[in-house]
């Protein structure tokens, strides 16, 4: 996700629920086969009080086999907000995003308040046996102590650790959802949480949430290493207590929770799929292919096969992504690809990995590394704008592949060039995947100054959603077979999904409303043909989600998210009880962007007072409260 700075915490309580029973089709029968599923579009909001919600004024139109058809009115539905005191912790309630230390206590900020979170992100809405239950992320926090800035703190953090909650949901037969109970899960036995981002639900129904590691373990000298040091700080003084060194190296994987009937979960950060920036990693229906959403700038574009299917703890193979550009240098809308694959090493499963970071490694035992041309070293640039050049040490290689991956790939001569890699979906059928590129600048222009230039494309502010045309039978780099029928082989950009540019209007939207902007979040449901996408943009002055069929082309409008806010939590459950749901979440609402109309700044920020009032440290409460939802109204699309 975008590490926007935070102007506090989105919405109010929205609408209620719109739903149909089971058997309120269009024929009667609850069993009817769907042929065709449409949405309508919601309009870009005009008035201020739409602007500053969450809602959709959308229909699902469903067609059936024997031809008939019905509309169904949607609604957005908030199932709780941050501050909601519905977590239980050692007996006591606590808020929802209430960020706990090692031993679950309650963080405090330096005058005594709780520290919450205000960043809800990825949701996993799973049917576990008879029960239901919800799996959300709060991203990060950039902590507002007592209402003032920690920037301006001596003795305080710009990083917490985070958390995830775990709820058990009840639906009604309307299907309505509500919180039955909730918990935060308990990251103390893999050494705590830094910043959980997109997620995804497996072939064998758990949650699979990105650990999103801005802070990378850099290099000494690098502008980026301070930002490093300020995190493990806060890892260490407020997660750990000043009880032990946080290690970088426990941070930035894939991590499983595996919730059970009863509610109980297991919790696995999957050192062996390798370590980035993760927005997310989502698995094929094989349960061995997985693909990952590598957050920043100088990103690479990642594969792991698995050894065994629905068990990545048995290990696999790595593998980074090389850019081989088809189309002409400075292209847009006809950007092409040749996807190659570059292997960066196997295992023999969690055991092996986690017991090189138990030795204590650090980059310098993996690494030579100099901040200048030095010979017999490689000139990479990985997760920063900087160039640093490297050379691998003797013995280190898996070390590098599963700790240092993306540097490790471009040592290697994969592609480090994207910029925002953010959500990954998987259109089975068609064999296709889609790679959210939240901005398209940067280290994808061509001459961008790096040490290659693979990718050499226009820069587009307004980003895009590339399409990847997967194969079997793929042989890596030094021409050995690659064990999957899932491997991406060449990308482009359908003309749907680019964002695109315009001068500042009225508003100051710098992209056109009528089209995706910023692309983040993205989730392919099967039976609807649909892939659903969430922005997170700086050029919209309110995001969208959109559904856009793939094979009508038709690209609409479905939520209109409240004006600051990014749309979060993106996952589709098209059969559930016999309803259907699009889970969505908002999170930073009121942070403007930059090219917003000012005159307008001033009456939403009037308006938001107005409505939802102020707190009592003078901030209003438009700012401080982050919702997650759903919206509702859908029939089960079977």
């Amino acid at each position: 996700m975008n590490l926007r700075l935070l102007a506090l915490f989105p919405l109010t309580a929205l609408a209620t629920a719109c739903s149909m029973t089971a058997n309120n089709t269009a024929s009667g029968n609850s069993d009817a086969k769907v042929a065709a599923v449409a949405f309508t579009e919601t309009p870009v909001p005009a008035s201020e009080a739409d602007m500053l919600k969450t809602h959709t004024k959308s229909s699902v139109k469903v067609t059936y086999a024997d031809g008939s058809s019905k509309n169904f009115p949607l609604s957005y539905n908030t199932l709780f907000k941050n501050t909601d005191a519905i977590s239980t912790v050692k007996g006591k309630k606590y808020a929802a995003a209430q960020l706990y230390n090692v031993d679950m206590e309650p963080i405090m900020d330096p005058w005594g308040e709780p520290v919450i979170a205000e960043t809800a992100d990825a949701n996993s809405l799973l049917k576990v046996g008879n029960k239901m239950f919800l799996v959300n992320h709060w991203e990060y926090d950039d902590v507002m102590a007592n209402g003032q800035s920690t920037r301006s703190l001596t003795n305080w953090y710009s990083r917490m650790p985070m958390s995830m909650g775990l709820s058990e949901i009840a639906q009604s037969k309307d299907g309505k959802l509500s919180v039955v109970s909730q918990k935060p899960v308990d990251f103390a036995s893999v050494n705590g949480g830094w910043i959980f981002c997109f997620g995804s639900q497996t072939p064998w129904n758990t949650h699979l949430g990105g650990e999103e590691d801005y802070d990378l373990y850099f290099v000494p000298g690098e502008k980026s290493h301070a930002t490093t040091q300020a995190g493990l700080k806060a890892m260490s003084e407020v997660y750990f207590k000043k009880q032990k060194k946080a290690n970088p190296y426990h941070y930035g994987y894939a991590t499983e929770v595996a919730v059970k009937e009863d509610g109980s979960y297991g919790l696995t950060k999957h050192y062996q799929m390798g370590r980035g920036t993760w927005e997310l990693a989502i698995f094929a229906q094989d349960g061995k292919t997985a693909f990952f959403g590598d957050d920043g700038s100088y990103s690479g574009m990642f594969m792991f096969v698995g050894n065994k299917a629905n068990d990545p703890k048995a290990g696999g193979s790595l593998y980074a992504a090389k850019w081989e550009q088809t189309s002409k240098e400075g292209s847009d809308g006809d950007t092409a690809a040749n996807i190659t694959w570059v292997k960066l090493g196997s295992s023999s499963g969690h055991a092996e990995i986690k017991a090189i970071i138990d030795k204590g490694v650090t980059l310098g035992d993996i690494f030579e590394t100099s901040l200048k041309e030095t010979a017999g070293f490689v000139p990479v640039r990985a997760g920063s704008a900087e160039t640093v050049w490297l050379k691998l040490k003797p013995g280190m290689e898996k070390a590098a592949a599963f700790l240092e991956t993306r540097r490790y790939a471009a040592y290697l001569g994969a592609t480090t060039e994207f910029t925002k890699g953010e959500g990954v979906a998987i259109n089975h059928k068609d064999k296709k995947m889609y790679y959210a590129l939240s901005y398209i600048q940067g280290s994808m222009k061509a001459k961008d100054g790096g040490p290659v230039d693979h990718i050499r494309v226009k820069d587009n502010n307004a980003g895009a959603t590339l399409t990847m045309d997967m194969a079997d039978g793929q042989k890596d780099t030094k021409g050995n077979a690659i064990a999957s029928a899932y491997v991406p082989a060449k990308a482009y950009i359908e003309d749907k999904l680019l964002g695109r540019p315009i001068a500042a209007d009225a508003n100051g939207n710098t992209a056109d409303v009528n089209f995706i902007a910023n692309t983040d979040n993205v989730f392919f449901d099967e039976k609807m043909r649909t892939l659903f996408i969430g922005e997170d943009s700086g050029t919209h002055v309110n995001n969208f989600v959109w559904a856009y069929n793939v094979d009508t082309k038709q690209l609409t409008r479905i939520l209109s998210v409240a004006a600051g806010a990014e749309a979060t939590g993106l996952q589709v459950v098209s059969n559930l009880n016999g309803h259907g749901y699009i889970m969505g979440n908002t999170q930073h609402q009121g942070d403007w962007i930059k090219s917003q109309n000012k005159d307008l700044t001033r009456r939403l920020e009037a308006k938001a007072v107005e409505l939802y009032g102020m707190n009592k440290l003078g901030t209003p409460n438009y700012r401080l409260q982050a919702h997650v939802g759903y919206i509702g109204g859908m029939p089960a699309i079977r």
